[in-house]
């Protein structure tokens, strides 16, 4: 007898009957999607409030890309699958690395997993930083826009994508890239009709535009023409986000930045404390590194008192915790993160020394992210779903209640 559904850490998961399709879009603040609508921009995605299901949830923390995009896919707090930022210390190499590797993946994805009850998987990234730890024991298509050009069948399970889609290979910092990301999701609809596809978008143009402004209403307009094709071919459809986006300006649109390395070295804490930032990936012209989360290690724990005081102190800075502080509240793997974890306030971001971020590449005033301040976002589906509890909804959420409540 064929089963009907699998588990996967500890959640229970349907098997789709219906070609489900769900979307990560990078940086979606919800009120990206508000102005659109106000703008007419987005028929689709406005009709989701009469003929579908429109909730929010909270991302995870840190509100980075690689962190959310895991826990999406397992459904399961960083706790779990192991991937708390973009960037760690290994304590094994005792040095700093990307979270990349598949050897830092912890818990097995619901994607791989339903790929061998024998269900069609598909996956589409933007970024290739993705790729290797969405496809890890995928038996299926996992390629990224960044590298279609590269895809194999022996590789990626498909060929010849660039040809495909009929779209040439997009700039990694450009709004392409993620239309490039629909425009093969698509393709595969027609093409291959997967079971369950995930497609995760890149936060270039959030990171540029703020809601409402002419840039970004296109981008959510291109959008939106591709998953209502989606739409027509019968796909369940899911969205949601991995993070927001704020503003990291004074009133002038200057940066708001708190560089912390520079602030301990000042006070004569700096051989005792290094400040490292989980927002750090090979991609930082849109940011300049820059996030609302860092982590400081302190070589000597007799003074992380006086430390979390001396960075609580500043202004800009919200919250200082320590390890096991963290690690409880944001559901964190307490071996990968520092001894101290610090959240600035809405409108500033967090570096190490100045002369480190080099941020020629800022044509637009600062938007970024890593806070408490970009949690929430939104839970889309073009299905009905039966009565949910919304309290306490995560972006992670999000496969279990396209699969398991639908009315």
């Amino acid at each position: 007898m064929n089963p009907t559904s699998i588990t996967v850490n500890n959640r229970s998961y349907r098997l789709p009957v219906t070609p489900t399709v769900v979307v990560c879009v990078d940086g979606c603040e919800q009120d990206y999607i508000n102005q659109a609508i106000q703008a007419k921009a987005v028929p689709f995605l406005e009709s989701l409030a009469r003929r579908g299901t429109a909730l929010s949830g909270n991302c995870v923390m840190p509100s980075f890309t690689n962190p959310n995009n895991l826990s999406i896919v397992t459904g399961a707090p960083p706790s779990v699958h192991g991937i708390c930022g973009n960037y760690f210390f290994d304590q094994e190499q005792q040095k700093e690395v990307l979270m990349n590797d598949v050897k830092y993946l912890r818990a097995p994805t619901v994607l791989a997993e339903m790929a061998a009850a024998g269900k069609k998987v598909a996956v589409v990234t933007a970024k290739d930083k993705l790729r290797a730890l969405l496809g890890h024991g995928l038996n299926g298509i996992c390629f990224s826009a960044e590298k279609a050009d590269q895809a194999t069948v022996e590789d990626n399970g498909i060929a010849s994508v660039i040809e495909k889609t009929g779209l040439p290979l997009p700039s990694v910092y450009s709004a392409d890239l993620s239309e490039f990301v629909f425009a093969a999701g698509v393709m595969l609809m027609r093409t291959q009709r997967p079971d369950l596809m995930y497609l995760s978008t890149t936060d270039y143009v959030q990171h540029k535009a703020a809601p409402g402004t002419p840039d970004a209403n296109a981008f959510y307009a291109m959008m939106d023409g591709y998953l209502a094709q989606l739409d027509e071919m019968g796909a369940v459809i899911a969205i949601t986000a991995d993070h927001g986006m704020n503003a990291k300006t004074d009133a002038l649109g200057r940066p708001n930045i708190v560089f912390l390395q520079d602030v301990l070295d000042r006070a004569g804490e700096g051989g005792k404390g290094r400040v490292l930032l989980p927002i750090t990936d090979p991609y930082v012209v849109h940011h300049g590194a820059l996030g609302s989360y860092a982590t400081v290690y302190v070589d000597d724990t007799a003074r992380l008192p006086a430390m979390a005081a001396l960075i609580a102190a500043i202004d800009g800075v919200e919250e200082v915790l320590t390890r096991e502080q963290a690690a409880a509240r944001f559901e964190l793997p307490l071996d990968r993160i520092g001894d101290l974890v610090v959240l600035s306030h809405r409108l500033t971001v967090l570096g190490t020394s100045s002369d480190k971020h080099d941020l020629s590449g800022l044509t637009v005033p600062l938007r970024s992210h890593g806070g408490l301040s970009e949690q929430r976002v939104p839970l889309l589906f073009n299905r009905k779903l039966r009565p949910v509890a919304t309290k306490g909804l995560r972006n992670f959420d999000v496969l279990s209640l396209a699969l398991n409540e639908l009315g």
